[in-house]
């Protein structure tokens, strides 16, 4: 399964804040990686490398490589509506981001590791493919086995409650995916505009 698996400090300190989770590290160094990081001089991007790095910090932060980001794409301009908001929402609509989002695991990757270890089931049945594409109404829970296992359990910390487009019922340790979400309502600091016209060129 493709997924990136090099330093996460380096990639945070690439774009300045901590996409990647724990931006513990940050706060003792923030410089660009690289032996001359701290005395490079922070030039100015051009239009294409200010696109390019937005492109790479979505990539990143919801754990895509490039094809499957760019099919993510390719669908989200084929949809009705704004091209840049439809990315965002079949993002946030994954299955392994949906997991992280409803406190079941701690970050993105944890959360792809539990959906691809067959811990998670999608409407009573389990899925194991973590770009998997939740709809409205879907109910995301833990399979029988997996919601008796300490070692999953005790990660649980419960849903955030600004993410208004899901459900968590913490006695039944199960979540439903109400609706896709508003742009706004998306805390992640991307600009998607760019991106959008990235691949426009």
């Amino acid at each position: 399964m493709a997924r990136y698996t090099g330093p996460k400090t380096k990639i945070s300190r690439i774009f300045g804040e901590p996409i990647l989770g724990n931006g513990k590290w940050l706060s003792k160094n923030s410089n660009p990686p690289g032996i001359h990081g701290a005395q490079r001089k922070r030039k100015q991007l051009g239009e294409y490398a200010l696109q390019l790095k937005e492109k790479q910090k979505a990539k990143y932060t919801y754990g895509l490589l490039e094809k499957q980001f760019r099919n993510t794409f390719t669908e989200a301009a084929r949809r009705k509506g704004v091209t840049g908001e439809n990315l965002i929402k079949l993002l946030e609509a994954r299955l392994d981001n949906t997991i992280f989002r409803l406190g079941i695991a701690p970050s993105r990757p944890a959360a792809r590791q539990l959906v691809s270890h067959k811990h998670v089931t999608v409407n009573g049945e389990v899925v194991n493919i973590p770009s998997f594409q939740l709809k409205p109404g879907d109910i995301i829970g833990l399979k029988e086995k997996s919601s008796v296992n300490t070692a999953v359990t005790s990660a649980i910390r419960g849903k955030n409650q600004k993410f208004s487009w899901l459900d968590w019922n913490e006695a039944e340790l199960r979540g439903t995916f109400i609706a896709y979400p508003e742009r706004e309502s998306v805390p992640e600091n991307i600009k998607e505009q760019l991106i959008v016209e990235l691949y426009s060129k």
